[in-house]
């Protein structure tokens, strides 16, 4: 992700994997529980790996298989669609809505420090995997990485002002 976009004014909330079609339709990942972030004539911030920005406006957006498809407007066939995989999706973060206490936004999670009740350092919370049932958190060090489960047992604090997570690790991990 680009941190120095995430961090000002804007949250990722997707990234363009493929192409689907002729008509320049996207593959996205989404990191959004719902597509409604996609709304159709939203704007989203398209950043590209090689540092270009530009802001484009949603056609629509739809669940396909285990991504989204995303139609922007000013990408009309597959060769722009092409040039644009790799790209990260933002939105301005006065879009997001706000959440009820003791819930978080990916965003705001990646990049804490975990600690053990020991304050034992373990990692960076790099990435976060949806299962299903709850949410893995992927918290990794120099030499190791290691999975934990977002469960109210084992995630005992969350301090985004210290950019830290207090966890109680189960037996074996």
């Amino acid at each position: 992700m680009n941190s120095s976009i995430a961090k000002k004014d804007f949250v990722p909330i997707g990234k363009i994997v493929g192409i689907h079609g002729v008509r320049g339709n996207c593959k996205i990942l989404s990191f959004a529980e719902a597509l409604s972030v996609f709304e159709p004539g939203s704007k989203i911030l398209v950043s590209t790996s090689s540092g270009r920005r530009k802001t484009y406006e949603v056609n629509w957006a739809k669940p396909h298989s285990r991504t989204a498809l995303l139609s922007l407007k000013e990408v009309n066939n597959r060769d722009q669609a092409k040039a644009l995989v790799g790209s990260e999706l933002y939105i301005e973060k006065s879009k997001v809505a706000d959440l009820e206490d003791g819930s978080y936004y990916w965003f705001d999670l990646i990049g804490l420090n975990v600690f053990t009740i020991d304050e034992e350092y373990i990692g960076r919370l790099e990435s976060i995997i949806p299962t299903g049932s709850n949410d893995v958190y992927v918290v990794k060090d120099d030499a190791t990485e290691i999975l934990i489960p977002a469960l109210a047992s084992v995630v005992l604090d969350i301090d985004l002002d210290r950019k830290r997570m207090l966890v109680q690790l189960p037996e074996g991990l």
